[in-house]
């Protein structure tokens, strides 16, 4: 009796080192090893992409890097670039295939976008996030409701320390401390969301200690 291996992730693998899911665009390579450059074992971390739920029209993302020698077998790994290794859950990588991570349109504007083709189901009900009070109640529930759910895949969470004029103090914790991507997380996430949910005039002020955290960003299972 003959016994077939099942080889469908190695399979998934070989696809994605042929035709890797999701591009990244020179400007955004040379962005993700500079940040990489700054992290601690440096040479062995890769950069992690994952949908982390639903907003709107849009899938929503998290960005992180990666231990490499802790990548898990339901996850896809390839290299893109100069040696940049990028990790996909395998369950996400239809909901990628064609996405490019880039820097922003606007020169002004911080942070990494990944320019997504794809569009999650909206066979369901929209969900409608009511915000009301005042900025600083405003922002609290934003954060509770919409930002720490998408951020606790990495056992992270952000709270906000205070507003003050048009500038919103955000304070990272969990898993999100010390990273250099996590500085990327609230550039490009935490900001925009605010700036679409709240007031576009509104500035995030990252007031985090990165320097304190003793597992930065890899939280412990």
């Amino acid at each position: 009796m003959t016994v077939e291996t099942d080889t469908s992730l190695t399979d998934v693998e070989a696809a994605a080192q042929d035709e890797p899911p999701v591009g990244v665009s020179p400007e955004a390579l040379a962005k993700v090893i500079d940040l990489r450059s700054g992290e601690s074992d440096a040479d062995g971390l890769g950069l992690r992409i994952e949908v982390t739920g639903v907003q709107g029209v849009d899938y929503t993302y998290d960005l992180a890097f990666e231990v490499l020698a802790d990548v898990a077998d339901t996850d896809v790994r390839f290299t893109v670039g100069d040696g940049l290794d990028m990790i996909l859950p395998a369950a996400d990588i239809d909901k990628l295939r064609g996405a490019t991570l880039d820097l922003p349109s606007n020169p002004d504007q911080a942070g990494l976008v990944l320019r997504n083709p794809n569009r999650p189901d909206l066979g369901g009900p929209a969900v409608d996030l009511e915000l009301t009070g005042t900025v600083s109640e405003q922002v609290a529930q934003l954060l509770e409701r919409q930002i720490n759910p998408a951020i606790a895949a990495h056992g992270g969470f952000a709270e906000l320390v205070g507003v003050e004029g048009d500038r919103v103090q955000i304070k990272l914790g969990g898993g999100c401390q010390g990273c250099a991507m996590s500085r990327m997380t609230v550039a490009s996430g935490i900001e925009q969301a605010i700036k679409d949910r709240i007031s576009d005039d509104l500035v995030v002020e990252d007031v985090t200690d990165h320097d304190s955290g003793e597992s930065p960003y890899f939280a412990e299972a």
